[in-house]
């Protein structure tokens, strides 16, 4: 072999050897957290600051809990008893204000269902396991006895506007005290289900300062 070509053969040798180890380079590894990480609390408690360690740690998907099952079944059964409560409202008030917000409610707590509805068939959970009580055996937060319902569905005009008020301020508040129980039985640490709990706890609170203002300029 000449000089010339000996040459040429070394080289594209550690040409090969240079290309050969840029290949089998392992890509580094993101670094991991250095600052600590702030992590939002739970509805009504404090934001929480996490060490680099447990930031990371943080970063695993959270899986469902029985909580988190339970909070779906106990909804679909409190949602559905407030859309019999808004199909109420057509034939016996002719009060705008009532009439919108009923609308209101009514497509909101449909899309809500269809989204729980969702949520339990994906984890092969009965929907048909949602009644009217909850799972430690007593009635749900905020839900109208037979006879409530009843009075509301035989009242008319401002009487029935006054039930109505009252019915489903007392309805909300029980919704929103099932926020609390779900976090406080160590649910709501999915995203999905932590996310759904937030937006019943503020969508309706919003709604009921709304109903109270609108239950003293009827009452005055």
């Amino acid at each position: 072999m000449t000089a010339m070509r000996r040459s040429l053969a070394l080289g594209t040798a550690f040409a090969l050897s240079l290309g050969l180890a840029a290949c089998t380079t392992s890509a580094p590894e993101p670094p991991a957290p250095t600052s600590p990480v702030v992590q939002l609390g739970a509805p009504g408690e404090p934001n929480e600051t996490l060490s680099p360690e447990d930031a990371a740690k943080q970063l695993e998907v959270p899986k469902f809990v029985e909580a988190d099952s339970d909070f779906m079944l106990d909804m679909m059964a409190h949602h559905d008893q407030a859309l019999v409560m808004t199909g109420y409202v057509d034939g016996r008030t002719d009060d705008r204000d009532i009439r919108l917000l009923a609308e209101r409610m009514r497509i909101s707590q449909e899309d809500e269902m269809t989204m729980m509805t969702r949520w339990l068939q994906d984890r092969f959970i009965p929907v048909n396991e949602a009644s009217g009580h909850g799972h430690d055996g007593g009635t749900m937060p905020g839900m109208l006895t037979d006879e409530q319902l009843a009075d509301l569905e035989a009242a008319t005009d401002a009487e029935f506007d006054r039930l109505f008020l009252q019915s489903m301020i007392q309805h909300h508040q029980g919704a929103l005290q099932m926020v609390g129980e779900l976090y406080a039985a160590g649910g709501g640490n999915e995203s999905e289900v932590d996310g759904f709990a937030r937006h019943v706890e503020s969508d309706q609170g919003i709604e009921i300062a709304r109903m109270q203002q609108m239950l003293a300029e009827r009452s005055g």
